[in-house]
């Protein structure tokens, strides 16, 4: 197995919940400015769809915003949030769907210096800073809405094999900040590796 060699069409399109944990040490990469960037996956979350009341695609909700999410697992979704973040989701399942998966903190692995130069951050940086948080991976790694809906096996946004991990290394617990979404807010969807200081708080193997 090649680290660098894309991750197929066929290991997107599977249930959110069963993709999600083995993205954990993939790597995401993106050709920016004459640049590759390349960060290590310690944190997502999985969204079921239509099921799910904390997911964009709950009861089957479609708008100009979500689209992306109808398409067949293996491309991205990303989506603005707050007035001032972006979101990344690879999109899982078949068309239609719905489900999704949201990368919510990595390790800078390549280009670290120009991701801290995105994110105004110095080097070296306190862990956490970099890329831990959503709208931190987006930022540091130059993601916005112009990467929505592109396939993630080719271009200048992909995910790699990596360095997949065994499940005593993964961690889960509930999904942040969606308070709103009744029963599902407490559906433990979150994965993220065990131990690693880059995971977005609060970290899900303490309590409080």
């Amino acid at each position: 197995m090649s680290r660098w060699r894309a991750l197929p069409k066929s290991f997107y399109r599977r249930p959110a919940e069963e993709v999600a944990p083995e993205l954990l040490g993939r790597y995401l990469v993106r050709d920016v400015g004459g640049e590759r960037l390349v960060a290590r996956l310690v944190e997502v979350e999985a969204y079921l769809g239509a099921p799910d009341r904390a997911s964009h695609a709950w009861g089957g909700r479609r708008t100009a915003r979500n689209e992306a999410l109808y398409l067949s697992g293996g491309h991205a979704y990303v989506y603005f949030i707050y007035g001032m973040h972006f979101c990344l989701n690879a999109v899982t399942g078949a068309a239609g769907e719905g489900g999704a998966v949201l990368l919510r903190a990595a390790e800078a692995v390549e280009g670290e210096a120009a991701i801290a130069r995105r994110r105004g951050v110095e080097l070296p940086a306190r862990p956490g800073l970099l890329l831990s948080g959503p709208g931190r991976l987006c930022q540091g790694l130059a993601v916005d809405r112009r990467l929505d809906r592109v396939a993630l096996q080719r271009g200048e946004l992909r995910l790699v094999e990596g360095e997949p991990l065994g499940e005593a290394e993964i961690v889960r617990g509930a999904r942040v900040g969606v308070g709103y979404a009744g029963a599902a807010a407490s559906w433990p969807l979150r994965f993220a590796v065990r131990g690693s200081r880059e995971v977005s708080r609060p970290w899900p193997w303490r309590r409080g």
